[in-house]
């Protein structure tokens, strides 16, 4: 069962459509984070956001969806030395000074799990964002002051999400810098945070895994609703892209307890890992075995149940 029905929200604009039906256990969840969650806060310097502490020093830093979609969540982590904001969300709403604010100024390191708009829009608020190699090219192209247009009609009017337009930041080019897969974040007296690699819903998906905290931050390579894989036409894009790199990834379970994801459900256990792997296996075993069918901007995609968790949505020339 899925549900467009919005969430009562207590931020800044307001939603005027909800394109996305979301599933029922997202909806659940959401609404009694949203309405019963006793460490949310809202800080005035950007009341486009509600802050959740989800562990001592972490922190899940909810916006929004200007464009009908999943509301996206990015996430904050406060280091002996340095802080590290994975994800920017939509640019909507003074991004930098809240996180200056929760941090006390501290030096900031920002990541991206992908280049997509929910989740990459605000990097134009910092001077550098850090990301995998092979999402840098997709990132550049980004790099342009109208990529908010489609927000609005013609007359300037929200299309989806009705706020100001001036409440988006000015946009300003800012230093893209790829890394490697396993690459290490060290914020300071030895807490590390590690980058691995997580292809199928972009090329250069990555997670992020907190190890002190033993937290995989996850980006839209696992979340509770739809997995979506095989955008963009690319190889890489793949089922069977994503279902390797989910093999290596659970061979590292005893790092991490549980995931947070870009979207609706957090502190998934990691056993949801597994889950996911046989979802690919069924997949690419019988590609037109499907599940169910779900239709989005005119085209149809397949859907594969995952135990524990959602779905994945697939097309079969993306295998």
């Amino acid at each position: 069962m899925r549900t467009n029905r919005p969430i009562k929200s207590c931020l800044k604009g307001e939603r005027l459509v909800q394109r996305e039906a979301i599933d029922a256990t997202s909806w659940a969840y959401m609404k009694m984070l949203r309405e019963q969650d006793r460490t949310k806060k809202v800080y005035p310097v950007d009341p486009y956001v509600e802050v959740y502490q989800f562990r001592d020093n972490l922190y899940g830093l909810l916006t929004e969806s200007a464009d009908g979609m999943g509301d996206p969540w990015m996430y904050l982590l406060i280091g002996p030395e340095k802080a590290m904001l994975v994800d920017t969300g939509f640019g909507i709403g003074d991004l930098k000074g809240l996180v200056r604010e929760l941090t006390g100024g501290m030096p900031l390191i920002v990541a991206n799990t992908h280049c997509h708009f929910d989740h990459a829009y605000g990097n134009c608020q910092f001077e550098r964002c850090y990301c995998h190699e092979l999402e840098v090219e997709a990132m550049e192209r980004k790099q342009d002051p109208t990529i908010w247009d489609y927000l609005f009609t013609p007359e300037g009017q929200g299309v989806w999400f009705d706020f100001p337009r001036a409440d988006i930041v000015p946009w300003n080019r800012y230093e893209v810098v790829g890394v490697p897969d396993g690459h290490i974040f060290d914020l300071g007296g030895g807490y590390e945070v590690e980058l691995l690699w997580l292809p199928g819903h972009a090329a250069g998906h990555a997670t992020f895994l907190d190890k002190p905290n033993r937290v995989l931050l996850s980006g839209d390579g696992i979340i509770s609703m739809r997995v979506g894989v095989g955008s963009g036409g690319l190889a890489v894009n793949s089922v069977s892209s994503y279902r390797n790199e989910l093999v290596k990834l659970s061979k590292r379970l005893g790092e991490f307890d549980h995931i947070y994801s870009g979207h609706f459900v957090g502190d998934l256990e990691n056993s949801v890992v597994l889950g996911l792997i046989a979802a690919c296996d069924a997949i690419i075993a019988n590609p037109a075995g499907a599940d169910d069918r779900y239709q989005m901007f005119n085209r149809e995609a397949l859907l594969k149940y995952v135990q524990g968790l959602g779905t994945i949505g697939y097309s079969v020339s993306a295998i």
